[in-house]
């Protein structure tokens, strides 16, 4: 699948290597992944993704790793994508939002924010929190923006969030909620890392919490948005943005 430039609003987010295809034999120690190669290999990789991975993290699961040479890290392999039916795909590592949207950001390719000229990365606010972004630009009001992974599908093509009990992020949604109180703009960023998802809303059986906190916070004035992503092989991409169910 190649990336539909049209519809997608940020540059691409490329793999350094070219990925290796293999089946998931277990994930396991939340950040290791034993993986059956289809070179005949069986290795052990990094899994950048500390969250449950509620349905992607099946064994027989078609995965894609990224090699690499780097002495410094102990493990040469990273995994990066799940394939899903229906010539689908699923990103793994709960790095990549903030890297994808970042260089939307940077590019001036997400309409909400096309006015900010200035963007800042973990900026202390609130208690004892670092928000994703801080915006700026003369004569605006501070935007501070926070970005979550999204890439739980449980239901026809709805994405939801979380994937299991999250108090921090329940406290990202009050503290962003103090930010409008104080006169500035707050607005959260979901980005769905599947490709077979349409729209969006919080996992209230979950964690009832933080549906709460979300409604909460979305009545208080925080902007809520979801984007979908571009992936393949080379790489993933910010795609059109996705209603809230």
């Amino acid at each position: 699948m190649a990336f539909a430039a049209p519809r997608c609003y940020g540059p691409p987010m490329r793999f350094a290597t070219p990925l290796v295809p293999g089946t998931l034999i277990r994930r396991w120690k939340r950040f290791l992944a034993e993986v059956a190669l289809d070179a005949g290999e069986t290795v052990t990789a990094h899994c950048p993704n500390p969250g449950s991975m509620l349905g992607l993290a099946d064994p027989g699961l078609r995965v894609w790793l990224e090699p690499n040479d780097d002495p410094r890290k102990k493990l040469g392999y990273g995994w990066r994508l799940a394939e899903l039916p229906g010539g689908h795909w699923a990103g793994i590592d709960t790095a990549v939002p903030n890297r994808v949207v970042k260089e939307a950001l940077l590019a001036r390719q997400i309409p909400e924010f096309a006015a900010y000229g200035t963007t800042r990365a973990e900026v202390k606010y609130g208690q004892r929190s670092r928000v994703d972004f801080l915006l700026t630009e003369p004569g605006l009001p501070d935007t501070y923006l926070e970005v979550k992974n999204v890439h739980l599908r449980r239901t026809g093509d709805l994405a939801e969030f979380p994937d299991c009990v999250t108090a921090r992020g329940t406290r990202h949604l009050a503290e962003l909620s103090d930010m409008v109180a104080q006169g500035h703009r707050a607005a959260m960023l979901y980005l769905v890392q599947r490709t077979d998802c349409a729209r969006f809303r919080p996992a209230a059986d979950l964690d009832p919490a933080y549906a709460a906190a979300f409604d909460k916070a979305h009545k208080a004035g925080v902007t809520m948005l979801c984007y979908g992503t571009e992936i393949d092989r080379t790489g993933i991409r910010l795609a059109a943005p996705l209603p809230l169910a």
